[in-house]
């Protein structure tokens, strides 16, 4: 049986990647060497870092005065690697979600911690808009895109202060203005490759707003510096990433992936609000592109485990909610393809008429 993969993350990878990363795991690029066991100070892979940097900055338009690094130790590590290089007295942050109640919870060990706005009175199923910025903030941050509840920032924000993003589970899936942005950062397992390695986009005057003395590993400047190889780097999923790079380049850029994923969202949601036995979670104007979340409908919910069931069968994978809000989710990342979302489309029109 075919099976569609729409987890969360780890995510699917197109097919073409698996392929390429199989073969260097034997043979990496000719060199008769595991991919997995070679010097990560070896010129052919210095040379995938230096392509793999290259491709972000074509793919993203990212302006020169912009550095981009690799780092391990997942998104979660940014949590608080950014409060403690920037934060000096006051930090803003909006509330979306786990991920920025995380990201609240590290930066109050360095500093103060405004909340400019917040979704937490309706479960986290909006993004806020009416908000003041305070300019004497040290920055602004934001989750543009929030895997559990199923919301995105369809914009990028004008802010009086630099702007910290964490883009984990929307990078690459349309075009930004980069130069919004004062840090962009995310892990690579949603669009990009398997856990592991975390990317840092930092304009350059952030590397003189470091406001205090860190250990090496925490320093952004470290990993500037050292071409993201201060130490070991994670060459597995920076290897991935620069194939997944070149994918998406060959596939016509942002341009094409954002239509892409935009057609995908579109037939999804449309099915959702058509059936008579699902509602969607999140407001109609901030529906994330990437993590499309739904329940059953009001008077059908004891039919959740069973239609659960009926997907698996169908070769559904991955469509279970997250634990705190329940329901299902289908994560359509850059790689998922609309044959997948047509054939969850199909079981759910099968289960409804099973239900008629």
């Amino acid at each position: 049986m075919k099976k569609y993969n729409f987890n969360a993350g780890p995510s699917v990878l197109p097919d073409v990647v698996l392929q390429a990363a199989a073969k260097a795991i034997i043979d990496f690029d000719g060199t008769g060497l595991s991919l997995l066991s070679i010097s990560h100070r070896t010129p052919e892979f210095e040379s995938v870092v230096a392509e793999a940097k290259s491709l972000f900055r074509e793919l993203l338009n990212i302006p020169d005065n912009y550095q981009i690094f690799f780092v391990g130790g997942g998104a979660s590590t940014q949590f608080f690697h950014i409060p403690a290089n920037f934060l000096g007295k006051k930090a803003g942050y909006i509330h979306t979600g786990v991920w920025t109640k995380k990201a609240i919870k590290e930066a109050k060990y360095y500093g103060e911690v405004e909340l400019v706005a917040s979704s937490e009175d309706k479960n986290f199923t909006y993004i806020p808009k009416d908000y003041t910025i305070s300019e004497d903030l040290d920055y602004l941050y934001i989750c543009a895109n929030n895997t559990i509840y199923g919301t995105e920032y369809k914009s990028d924000i004008d802010s009086p202060v630099p702007v910290i993003a964490d883009m984990s589970s929307n990078i690459l899936s349309r075009p930004i203005d980069v130069s919004k942005y004062a840090v962009i950062y995310g892990g690579a397992q949603k669009n990009l490759a398997p856990a592991g390695v975390t990317f840092v986009i930092i304009r350059d005057d952030m590397l003189q707003k470091v406001v205090r003395q860190l250990p090496s590993m925490m320093n952004v400047n470290t990993h500037v510096d050292n071409n993201s190889m201060f130490n070991t780097p994670p060459v597995f999923p920076i290897y991935v990433m620069r194939e997944t790079l070149k994918w998406l380049k060959a596939e016509g850029g942002l341009a094409e992936i954002h239509r892409r994923n935009e057609q995908k969202a579109a037939m999804l949601y449309a099915e959702i609000e058509r059936n008579s036995l699902f509602r969607g979670t999140a407001a109609v104007e901030d529906r994330s592109s990437m993590n499309i979340c739904f329940v059953m409908s009001e008077g059908n919910e004891e039919l959740a485990a069973e239609f659960m069931a009926f997907a698996k069968e169908r070769g559904m994978v991955g469509i279970k909610g997250h634990r705190l809000v329940g329901g299902f989710r289908a994560s359509c990342y850059n790689a998922c393809p609309v044959e997948a979302v047509e054939a969850l489309v199909a079981c759910m029109q099968e289960f409804e008429k099973m239900h008629a």
